[in-house]
């Protein structure tokens, strides 16, 4: 007997584009070839499948007749894993989507963020609008990306066994150890890459385009998540219930409010 739900539960074979520095990115694909394609990024630490698929995302989109073209970040899931901090500065992870895009032909498409994959979101519709018709960018900002994260203590767990003391650390360690094939040692080093140069969303040069914003009401970030809404021309928000910054994901919500949101663009 077939599962019921096979878009929430299977993975299709990643098909890999080869990056401009020459990493394998993994893609995936849902859906039919001829619908609105919705570009589907994941956050820091969690892979295509974990924010996208066993999250009924996947699932609610396609019923609804898009096509689904989701990622794994370099780094992350099927996609290659540099440890060297300097593989993962932002431009870095934009010109992956841009070239993910001219790998599928793809001009312009709706786009899914989540936490990392939001900032990257919302660089990828300031930098390059053309691509970028209506987003959704879940969970951000995160502050500078992951510089709560205390990187110091993350290696020395990794090296050597030593406990990690930083509550939002341990959080962080732990989110990575729950999902299959994540390499600690790799997210530290995007972790760490994150920090050279780059900085938070710039309220004063937003994206144009229709954004929807959407953050847990537990989340620490939700009041600069709104001010984030209100600084973008065609910015809206939607607020999360009993939702923190690792479960927003799952939000019956927030998935409902993004499903609506692409429909209204079509």
């Amino acid at each position: 007997m077939s599962a019921p739900f096979p878009a929430l539960t299977e993975m299709p074979s990643p098909q890999y584009v080869m990056s401009a520095d020459g990493m394998r990115i993994a893609t995936y694909q849902w859906g039919d070839d001829d619908a609105p394609t919705v570009l589907c990024v994941h956050g820091f630490a969690s892979s295509c499948r974990d924010n996208w698929v066993s999250t009924g995302w996947v699932r609610d989109l396609t019923r609804a007749g898009f096509r689904v073209l989701g990622v794994d970040q370099r780094g992350h899931g099927a996609s290659d894993k540099p440890y060297e901090a300097s593989a993962y500065g932002m431009d870095a992870l934009v010109d992956d989507l841009v070239t993910v895009l001219d790998t599928y032909l793809l001009d312009t498409v709706l786009y899914a963020g989540y936490s990392l994959g939001a900032r990257v979101g919302w660089q990828l519709a300031v930098q390059v609008p053309e691509h970028v018709g209506r987003a959704v960018l879940g969970g951000i900002p995160d502050g500078r990306p992951l510089a709560r994260l205390q990187i110091e203590q993350a290696r020395a767990y990794v090296d050597h066994g030593i406990p990690i003391e930083d509550k939002v650390t341990q959080n962080y360690v732990t989110l990575t150890e729950r999902v299959p094939g994540n390499d600690l040692r790799a997210l530290i080093g995007l972790a760490e890459g994150m920090r050279l140069g780059d900085a938070d969303p710039d309220p004063t040069h937003p994206p144009t385009q229709e954004i929807l914003f959407a953050t847990g009401s537990e989340d620490a970030i939700l009041e600069r998540s709104r001010l984030l809404a209100d600084a973008t021309p065609h910015g809206t928000f939607v607020e999360l219930p009993d939702r923190h910054h690792f479960n927003a994901p799952g939000s019956r919500v927030f998935r409902h409010a993004a499903v609506e949101f692409f429909t209204q663009g079509e």
